[in-house]
């Protein structure tokens, strides 16, 4: 763990990747601290940047948009043009929800949220398929959601 955060930062960091929407009063009572310290310490934990943003986690089979895919991405040639080009294209594609730059065999891995196969095809030709720098491809299918937590392990 970092040295600048101590077990009641740690604790506060705990509590909010359980629940964002906790309020001050809420979080303070769960950390056993009073308020005005809480409040403090988080808005410096938010300055300090280790906290980034709140966000809600959303139900994508209810929206429609429940098919996963991870996509494994290789440069048709390897250069810095190429590599910087495809971080910038896949920021601009809101069915790309995660991206990695990763060594073996590919380059990149990307996490796609779709309706369904037919609209992963449409996307892998009409989306993926316009990156000329991109060289080649290969997909996997979630069959089954196992774990999907963004709780990272604090005081480990």
């Amino acid at each position: 763990m970092n040295n600048e955060l101590d077990k009641t930062d740690e604790a506060i960091l705990c509590e909010l990747q359980k629940n964002g929407r906790l309020t001050n009063k809420e979080l303070a009572a769960a950390i056993h601290l009073s308020p005005t310290p809480t409040f403090e310490r988080v808005k410096r934990l938010e300055r300090d940047g280790y906290i980034r943003k709140y966000v809600a986690v959303l139900d994508a089979d209810k929206l429609d948009c429940g098919f996963v895919a991870f996509c494994y991405l290789k440069m048709k040639q390897h250069s810095y043009e190429n590599a910087v080009r495809i971080m910038e294209a896949v920021k601009e594609i809101p069915e790309i929800v995660e991206c990695y730059n990763i060594s073996g065999d590919y380059d990149f891995l990307l996490k796609i949220y779709t309706r369904n196969m037919k609209t992963y095809q449409k996307f892998l030709l009409r989306i993926l398929g316009e990156i000329d720098c991109i060289g080649s491809l290969n997909s996997s299918f979630v069959l089954g959601e196992i774990k999907n937590d963004n709780i990272l392990p604090l005081g480990s």
